[in-house]
């Protein structure tokens, strides 16, 4: 007789999620602000600008969990995640400059707001205010790890940018160049969050770090899909760069990866036009089952992240 099928339990919604570390991520929220104030005035205001399109917190959750996973949170955890959202929120307005994006969070951005010059320069203070901080950490550790992620996230940045046009990009390529992005910053959050914990364990350091890598990775990708197939009134943020721009991402790769000879020509030519096809790119690609090729890639790489943290003992409640 065949077993009954039963549906899967639905995930626990966000603020679920959040609840056994939320006054953590008050407690993060509240010391970005006094970061914040401590700005010259002038200053002040565009940093509080960038600061308040924060999102959920995402890195620092990471830190509160993986600290939890490891045995436990002290006072360092929050200055650490403060640290980390500081350069997340640094890569974010440069990133906005690069990409030429004028929405984020349903507002204009910096850029959009003060212009390219004011945004790289308000960044250039958000990584320089998270270094000094960093420095103050009662192990040098935690500013070489905080350093070397954030010289990652730049080198993917500019890796990327020098391969925009480029499609004959290998997924191999692609997904180097996503595990330098967020993925660097999700796998610092982790590494840093057992690190404060418990130093010497450097085996449960290296399992979350690399469980915040894949997990980092599915998240740029699901990341680079919603920029190619999502909608802007949804997303409350600037969509269609990667297309406009030339940016080879997961779904034209998976495109041309599938193409015949003929085809594969027809791609690079509607590819290499910009955003003048964007919108023809877009429905040929949904056309052709793209985006669900693209789901099988994102689930498989939050199945291994899964798969890396399965032997960690559970925080307790």
């Amino acid at each position: 007789m065949l077993a009954e099928k039963t549906n899967p339990a639905p995930p626990p919604d966000w603020q679920t999620l959040c609840e056994p570390v939320q006054p953590f991520l008050d407690e993060v929220t509240g010391r970005l602000q006094s970061a914040v104030e401590a700005f010259d005035p002038e200053i002040a205001t565009f940093v509080q600008y960038a600061l308040a399109s924060q999102g959920k917190q995402l890195r620092p959750l990471l830190v509160a969990l993986s600290g939890r996973a490891a045995g436990g949170l002290n006072a360092h955890h929050v200055q650490a995640a403060v640290i980390i959202e500081m350069v997340h929120l640094a890569t974010r307005v440069h990133d906005d400059v690069v990409d030429g994006a004028e929405v984020r969070r349903r507002r204009p951005t910096l850029a959009a707001n003060w212009g390219n010059k004011v945004s790289v320069l308000a960044g250039d203070c958000l990584f320089a205010e998270a270094l000094k901080l960093a420095a103050t950490m009662p192990s040098n550790d935690v500013c070489l790890l905080v350093s070397q992620a954030t010289k990652v996230v730049c080198s993917g940045e500019i890796r990327q940018t020098l391969q925009r046009g480029n499609f004959q990009l290998g997924r191999a390529e692609y997904f180097e160049l996503v595990g330098m992005k967020t993925a660097a910053l999700f796998a610092l959050a982790c590494e840093l969050g057992a690190y404060l914990t418990n130093e010497d364990d450097q085996a449960t350091q290296r399992t979350l770090r690399e469980y915040g890598k894949l997990l980092g990775i599915a998240f740029q990708i699901y990341g680079d899909c919603l920029d190619v197939f999502g909608t802007e009134d949804k997303a409350g943020k600037s969509l269609g760069t990667d297309l406009a721009t030339g940016k080879a991402t997961l779904p034209m790769l998976l495109a041309l990866e599938q193409a015949n000879e003929i085809e594969r020509k027809s791609w690079l030519a509607m590819l290499q036009a910009g955003e003048s096809q964007a919108d023809a790119v877009r429905e040929r690609l949904i056309a052709e089952g793209i985006p669900a090729a693209c789901r099988v890639v994102v689930a498989d790489f939050v199945a291994q992240a899964i798969s890396t943290v399965e032997d960690l003992p559970r925080a307790s409640e």
